[in-house]
């Protein structure tokens, strides 16, 4: 019996120690298992890829052939002027019937004067000289007829004489008669105020019932419309210009308005150092006189092309020029340039750039060297 007992205990152990055995076995399965998924993913390498600053357009240096041009700053003054004032002083002005920017004709009517203390006047000239015809009729009757009677030897030399006197005298009083009722005419026709040119009115002071007063200004008038721009020139540069030539001026609307020297100054200013070139310009180029303009003469055609790029290509920092360069490896290199003159929306490259060498076409202002396009 005992010895049976003792058997069963240490079957019972033997038992408990395999499972042990096993399920260290096991862990270590697990563990070693775990392990290289560790190792592995410590050893990956994280890629990432830059996301490009900016989507752009490239062009390269492009010749050009640009017409020789000279710019300047002027001002847009009238052709001439007509100072419009009334002939007929102490008169009430009745009407009013133009206004500033008003298109006139020649002979149009601008305003009218009061014409009730005129007419009377002129009434009263034309009573006069109907009386003084009347007159001179029986003058001159009488002395025909004392003509006659002295053929007779009815009435003396002398009686003949003086009825030629009356008849003389009672002409000269109808011709002067005669010559106010003219000036009364003529003084009826003045209380209307003409315009003395076709053109645009620029200025109007007349305002009604005023009393017209000696040289009263009561209109002014840009004749026919016709403007001109006076260009402020250099002594040096005065000398390039010639009558007849091509000017093109910018409007406040954008518009090229386009026009011919048609003067040259021929003394320069002694203050500024200036000579004025008078330029004509059309009447409907959107141009007012008084405005500042800057225009450019057209000089002549270079026989050496240039090389330009778009001024958008162009980014002005610190007082110099730069364009943005692209290389293979798809980033932006920073390149200073010198640049020449402007023509259009084209900028001449003088130095910096090679030519086939793409560049960012515009938004470089918004790239900094190194940046990914």
């Amino acid at each position: 019996m005992p010895s049976f007992g003792s058997s069963s205990s240490s079957s019972s152990n033997n038992n408990r120690w395999v499972k042990i055995g096993l399920g260290s076995i096991a862990l270590l399965c697990v563990v070693l298992w775990k392990i290289p998924a560790v190792s592995k993913a410590a050893t990956t390498p994280v890629v990432t890829t830059s996301k490009p600053a900016l989507t752009v357009s490239l062009v390269t240096l492009q010749p050009a052939k640009w017409m020789q041009s000279l710019s300047a700053n002027g001002s847009v003054v009238a052709w001439q002027e007509a100072v419009i004032s009334s002939e007929v002083t102490g008169i009430r002005i009745a009407e009013v019937r133009a206004s500033v920017g008003d298109q006139v004709r020649k002979g149009q009517v601008l305003a009218t004067l009061a014409t009730d203390t005129v007419a009377a006047s002129v009434a009263e000239v034309q009573a006069s000289l109907k009386e003084s015809e009347a007159v001179l009729a029986e003058a001159s009757a009488q002395a025909a007829r004392s003509g006659k009677l002295r053929e007779s030897g009815f009435v003396s030399a002398q009686q003949v004489e003086q009825a030629m006197t009356n008849e003389n005298t009672a002409r000269a009083r109808m011709e002067t008669q005669r010559a106010r009722y003219q000036a009364g005419l003529l003084r009826l026709a003045q209380l209307n105020i003409k315009a003395s040119d076709a053109g645009v009115i620029s200025a109007r002071s007349a305002t009604v019932g005023t009393l017209t007063q000696p040289g009263m200004e009561l209109f002014r008038l840009i004749r026919q419309g016709r403007l001109e721009w006076h260009a402020d020139i250099t002594a040096d540069e005065l000398g390039m210009i010639r009558k007849g030539m091509k000017v093109e001026l910018m409007s406040p609307q954008g518009r090229v308005v386009k026009g011919q020297v048609r003067a040259i100054s021929p003394a320069i200013n002694p203050q500024t150092r200036y000579g004025q070139v008078l330029v004509d310009l059309p009447n409907s180029g959107g141009l007012v006189a008084g405005m500042f303009a800057r225009g450019t003469f057209q000089l002549t055609q270079q026989n050496t092309p240039v090389m330009t790029l778009p001024q958008t290509a162009v980014v002005l920092r610190s007082g110099a020029a730069f364009v943005f360069s692209v290389g293979t490896d798809g980033h932006a290199h920073e390149l200073k340039v010198t640049v020449g003159k402007r023509f259009g929306e084209q900028i001449e490259i003088v130095s910096g750039l090679e030519k086939g060498v793409a560049v960012v076409e515009s938004g470089g202002a918004f790239l900094v060297d190194g940046d990914v396009v």
